[in-house]
């Protein structure tokens, strides 16, 4: 059980590329008071100091104490450990995703988070994903039979410290864990090195408990940037493109029935029954999706909401991806 309380500065420990994103938006925040930043690379430190007026602590340790409630924004395999000494200082957290590089170093943070009674928010920042969020405020309804995801990157060295699967594909995972609300029963994946000495391309097919099946692609090996979802359920298609945040939907209904939000309509003759197919394409509010998480992270910590992203949600999408790396492995034994 959480202890709602007034936040009056936020920190933030690590500003490379989401870090620094994220110290801009706290910086704009009226409300509360930004108490400054830690970078281990001094040059960086110097640099975000000089564009954005901001001091840099000379320890974690320093950011820590200045601080009500912190960002980490740093690798992977540092979540834990800064993540550790935040919480143990009874400090509210924001860590970026995935949660910790392992799930017993997510148990003790989700754990510590707990017994200290503060908020620990993942960064799974698709979930606010203007596509994402036109899904709930058009109430489309959601009982998924297939779903089909396709992540894909140009190579960059940023993130290649983890295997595809952490880096992007848990991105996916975690939306369609949302999606789908059913348990996994079973998981088949494939992938392959093609630069770095860890998995650059990755396929993952889960089963649900339910009877929904998702295939999920990932690769940080591509000419372009692609992040479409697709959902397939009983007389409807919803199309989903993250990079655009535009959500299309393309539905099958009875002939006479009329449907206001259409744009397009086309008859359909199915066994001897009079159909049509309507297309949707709802209204695309233009949002700042990391703005809204920060802005969410505080009314979390005041008691006004919960995380869009909880820590439990954050570990089980970690679990979920740890489980398709363990199987990419088997498969290339």
């Amino acid at each position: 059980m959480r202890n709602p309380k007034s936040l009056k500065a936020i920190g933030v420990i690590g500003v490379g590329h989401l870090g620094k994103r994220h110290l801009k938006n706290v910086i704009k925040l009226p409300s509360v008071i930004c108490a400054g930043f830690f970078d281990i690379d001094g040059e960086t430190s110097n640099r975000i100091t000089r564009e954005r007026g901001v001091e840099a602590a000379v320890s974690i340790q320093e950011i820590i104490d200045k601080s009500d409630a912190l960002i980490i924004a740093v690798p992977t395999s540092e979540h834990f450990s800064v993540g550790k000494a935040c919480l143990e200082a009874g400090k509210d957290v924001f860590m970026e995703k995935p949660l910790c590089a392992s799930l017993e170093e997510a148990d003790i943070l989700v754990e510590l988070a707990e017994k200290k009674e503060v908020v620990l928010q993942v960064g799974h920042v698709e979930r606010l994903n203007p596509a994402i969020l036109t899904l709930k405020r058009e109430k489309i309804p959601l009982e998924p039979k297939y779903i089909e995801t396709h992540r894909l990157a140009p190579y960059r060295v940023r993130g290649t410290e983890v295997p595809v699967v952490l880096d992007l594909m848990i991105h996916d995972l975690d939306v369609i864990l949302s999606l789908v609300n059913s348990p996994v029963k079973n998981v088949s994946a494939t992938g392959v090195s093609i630069i770095t000495d860890s998995v650059d391309i990755a396929n993952a097919r889960i089963r649900f408990e339910n009877g929904c099946v998702a295939n999920i692609t990932s690769s940080r090996i591509a000419k372009d940037y692609v992040r479409k979802l697709r959902v397939f359920e009983r007389n409807i298609y919803i199309t989903i493109d993250f990079l655009q945040g535009i959500t299309e939907v393309y539905k099958v209904l009875d002939a006479e029935e009329e449907n206001p939000n259409a744009l397009i309509s086309a008859p359909l003759e199915q066994d001897g029954h009079h159909r049509q197919i309507v297309y949707e394409k709802p209204r695309q509010e233009k949002v700042d999706a990391l703005q809204l998480e920060l802005t969410n992270f505080l009314e979390a910590i005041e008691g006004k909401s919960d995380p869009i992203v909880t820590a439990e949600e954050g570990r089980e999408a970690l679990r979920l991806a740890l489980l398709i790396q363990e199987k990419i492995e088997q498969d290339l034994q």
